[in-house]
This record gives structure tokens, C-alpha cells and sequence, in this order.
């Protein structure tokens, strides 16, 4: 498939705010880099670091989901496997990889990835003073490591806040995008939001954002038609402000 490029333009734009994976970056490098990283250190983690509160409260996140009050290490690390198999967006696991993550990069075992015209674009916008956030169903942990640790070096400096489904809500849920809004202070006509998933930019939309849909060759959400305005980078983005 090859998608034809075009210029989406929007006026009246106050902030942006973008999804990473399949907007900022490529999908295959979190499933096939990410994902496995992680999985691979479930059990490790939680026996080296069990001690410790946050782990505690991971645990139980894990068994209220699971409806056990006192799950076992093999049940959890089984349990979040199948999440990660399912690609569910369960908020304990979530916060796990992100712990996890944090020591892959601070080692140097992992570097987040980007699409070239994904760091040109936010570069460009927080350069004119339009502020950035970022919405995704990694934790803001996870978040600011991946903007941590670019080819371009550290860039969490362009990005005004951080949001995930524990501080906002689910990414397909309109309640979520009014609760962004509420906390960066915009007006949701005023913000931009820019995701290759249809489902969330319908719940953008109907909390009353501008949306454009980020349709990138190879992405598995690149598949089928929408209503909303697309392009194929973010370059393409033409902001009128």
C-alpha cells in the first residue's frame, strides 16, 4: 500500500498533543524490541525488587484484576504475559514496562526510536512556543525515558506535560480528552491531537478537539478509511495558530 501525501491544515490551535506508537513511531520497534525486553525480565524484576511498595502495589493491582487478593509470582508473571500477548492496556502492566524500560535505557540496552520528520515536527513546534504534550498508553514513566533517550539525545524538554491511562483515562473514552484539557488549561477546540488510530481520534473529536489522523505505509492502523483530515508526516501538519 501506498498512501498519496497530503496537507492537513488547522486554525485556532492553542497545543498539540501526539500518541507514539504508529505517530511518533514505528509500532514493529515496541512489539518487537520493547515488548520482549520487558517480558523477559517479569519474573526477575518482581523477585529482585519485591520488597519495595511500588512492587506491592503493582501486585495488587494485578490480582484485583485477576480477582486474587494474594496472587502468586508465577500467576502474576503468567497473567501479564497474556496481557502483552493480548496487547492489553492493563495499567499495572503498563507501569511494570515502564519500570523495566527505565533500567533498559539507563543501561544503554535500549534507544527509543523515531520517525525523522516525528522529531523535526515537535522540535519545530515547541521552537515557536506551541506547547506539546503526549498521550499514550504507556506510563509516563515509559514516556519520558522513550523522549529521554533519542538519536537526537534528551527531548523531554519540548514536551510540556506527560499523560497515560492512569493520569487521564483510556484512550478510547472522550471523558479522557476532557480531562486533558482540563488539566493543560486549553480549550478543546483550541487542541490539536494527532494519532493513527481512528477510535481515538473519534473519542478526541467528540470531546470537541481537532484531530488528524497520522496514516504512515506499514503501520498496522493504516488500514481503511475515516472522515478526519490525514497525512503521512507530521511535517505536513500546517498550524495556524
Amino acid at each position: 500500500m501506498t498512501l498519496a501525501e497530503q496537507t492537513a491544515s488547522f486554525a485556532g490551535v492553542r497545543a498539540v498533543v501526539v500518541d507514539i506508537e504508529g505517530t511518533t513511531s514505528a509500532s514493529a520497534y515496541v512489539y518487537n524490541v520493547l515488548f520482549p525486553f520487558a517480558t523477559r525480565r517479569f519474573g526477575s524484576w518482581i523477585s529482585e525488587h519485591r520488597d519495595e511498595p511500588e512492587t506491592a502495589a503493582i501486585i495488587a493491582d494485578i490480582g484485583r484484576e485477576l480477582g486474587q487478593s494474594d496472587p502468586s509470582q508465577p500467576a502474576v508473571v503468567l497473567a501479564l504475559t497474556a496481557w502483552v500477548a493480548e496487547d492489553r492496556k492493563v495499567t499495572a502492566l503498563k507501569t511494570l514496562q515502564g519500570l523495566i524500560w527505565q533500567e533498559g535505557f539507563a543501561s544503554g540496552e535500549l534507544e527509543s526510536h523515531f520517525f525523522p520528520d516525528a522529531l523535526e515536527a515537535l522540535g519545530a513546534w515547541h521552537v515557536s512556543g506551541l506547547p506539546v504534550y503526549v498521550f499514550s498508553s504507556g506510563s509516563v514513566l515509559a514516556q519520558r525515558n522513550w523522549f529521554g533517550h533519542t538519536s537526537e539525545g534528551d527531548v523531554t524538554g519540548w514536551i510540556t506535560d506527560f499523560f497515560d491511562t492512569a493520569n487521564a483515562g483510556p484512550k478510547r473514552e472522550a471523558d479522557s480528552y476532557q480531562v486533558i484539557a482540563q488539566a493543560t488549561g486549553h480549550e478543546p477546540t483550541g487542541i490539536l491531537f494527532c494519532s493513527d488510530v481512528v477510535a481515538e481520534l473519534q473519542a478526541a473529536h467528540q470531546a470537541g478537539w481537532q484531530v488528524v489522523r497520522v496514516r504512515r505505509e506499514g503501520e498496522p492502523h493504516a488500514v481503511g478509511d475515516s472522515a478526519f483530515a490525514e497525512v503521512s508526516s507530521l511535517l505536513d501538519i500546517d498550524i495556524d495558530s
